[in-house]
C-alpha cells in the first residue's frame, strides 16, 4: 500500500470477523446470474437447455453472451420432462433442484443423460453440498441478509481479471430490515435484484464476504428444517406436491388449484408469498401451472413456531372460503 493510500485512525468500519462462509474454497461471485456467465465463458457454452419454469434472467444472460436456448417443460414432480428436449453433442443442461427437492439419484442421472455437460442450479437449495465434479451454483440473498453474493463450484476458469463487486451503498435496505417494516424499503430491495441484470461475472464485495464469515450457518439450516417440518406435518394432506424436509429449506411448497387468488389473500394478510419464475412467454403446460399455483410458504430462520402455525391458520381460512 503507497503512502498515499494507507490510513491509520479515523472512524471505526464493520468489525472484520474470522468464522468461515458456508461454502469455503468454491467461487464466490456477486450473484448467480454472474456464476452462469462465468460458466459459459470458461467452458465456451454455445448452447443450453433451460426448463420453462425459471427466472428470466438466467436466457437472459445465454442472450447476452450469445448462447442458443434450448426449452423443456417439468413434469408433475420438479423433475425434466426429457421428452421435451432434444440435445446435440455439445449442449449443455440446467437442471434446477426447486426447493431442494432433487434426489441424488436423479442429478446422476441427469449428468449421466448430458454426458457431464451439466450445470446444477442449486439456488433453492444453498445448505445442499455439491455432487463432486458437477458445475454447481448457489445464491446467498434467498437465504441471508446481504445485498449480494452467490458461490460456483467448477474447476473451469477464465482466463481474464475479473473485477469485484461493491456493495458498501446497497446495504440500506438490508439494515433497515432490523428496524422497519419491509414494505418501507421494498423499492430498494427490488432495485437492488435488477442492478444485477446485465452485470458481466464480478467476485462478490467484501463487505458480503465479511458479513458471511459471521453467520451461525447451523443454527440457521436447522430452523428452517424444523419449520418446514411444521408446516408439512399440518399442510401436507392438503398439498398437491408431497415435498420431503431438507436440511436448511427454503421454503415449502404448497401446491393448489387456485393458487393465484389465495396468492393476493395472503398479500393481503401480510403473508407475502411470492410467484416464482412467472414468464409471459410460457407456454401452457406443467411448468406454467406450477408457476402459478405453488405458494411458496416461509419457514425461514426469522420465525418460529408460532409464526409457521399463525401461517397454517390464515391458510386454511382462507381455503375454507
Amino acid at each position: 500500500m503507497s503512502s498515499t493510500t494507507r490510513e491509520i485512525g479515523g472512524y471505526f468500519e464493520l468489525e472484520h470477523f474470522y468464522g468461515n462462509e458456508y461454502h469455503e474454497g468454491a467461487l464466490a461471485l456477486s450473484c448467480a446470474r454472474g456464476c452462469l456467465a462465468y460458466l459459459i465463458e470458461a467452458r465456451g457454452i454455445k448452447r443450453i437447455w433451460t426448463p420453462w419454469f425459471l427466472c428470466e434472467s438466467v436466457d437472459g444472460v445465454c442472450r447476452q453472451m450469445g448462447v442458443d436456448i434450448g426449452h423443456f417443460q417439468l413434469k408433475g414432480d420438479l423433475t425434466p420432462d426429457y421428452g421435451t428436449i432434444q440435445m446435440r453433442e455439445g449442449d449443455y443442461l440446467y437442471l434446477v433442484d426447486y426447493y431442494g427437492q432433487l434426489g441424488e439419484e436423479t442429478i446422476r442421472y441427469a449428468a449421466e443423460l448430458s454426458c457431464g455437460k451439466l450445470i446444477v442450479d442449486e439456488v433453492m437449495a444453498f445448505f445442499r453440498k455439491p455432487l463432486e465434479g458437477l458445475d454447481t451454483i448457489y445464491s446467498c440473498r434467498k437465504f441471508l441478509g446481504v445485498a449480494d453474493g452467490a458461490y460456483l463450484y467448477t474447476d473451469a476458469r477464465v482466463s481474464r481479471e475479473i473485477p469485484t463487486s461493491e456493495s458498501h451503498d446497497k446495504m440500506e435496505f438490508v439494515l433497515a430490515r432490523c428496524e422497519r417494516p419491509a414494505n418501507d424499503y421494498y423499492p430498494q430491495s427490488a432495485a437492488n435484484n435488477k442492478r444485477f441484470v446485465g452485470e458481466p461475472a464480478m467476485w462478490m464485495s467484501p463487505v458480503t464476504r465479511n458479513i458471511l464469515r459471521a453467520v451461525d450457518y447451523d443454527r440457521i439450516a436447522r430452523r428452517r428444517q424444523e419449520n418446514f417440518e411444521r408446516l408439512a406435518t399440518q399442510l401436507d394432506g392438503l398439498n398437491e406436491l408431497k415435498p420431503h424436509a431438507t436440511y436448511g429449506a427454503f421454503m415449502y411448497p404448497f401446491l393448489t388449484k387456485n393458487g393465484p387468488e389465495l396468492r393476493k389473500e395472503l398479500q393481503g394478510r401480510k403473508i407475502y408469498v411470492s410467484m416464482l419464475w412467472g414468464r409471459e412467454t410460457q407456454p401452457e403446460g406443467t411448468s406454467r401451472f406450477l408457476a402459478n399455483n405453488i405458494l411458496p410458504i416461509i419457514c425461514d430462520q426469522r420465525y418460529g413456531a408460532g409464526d409457521m402455525d399463525y401461517e397454517v391458520k390464515v391458510l386454511k381460512e382462507l381455503l375454507a372460503g
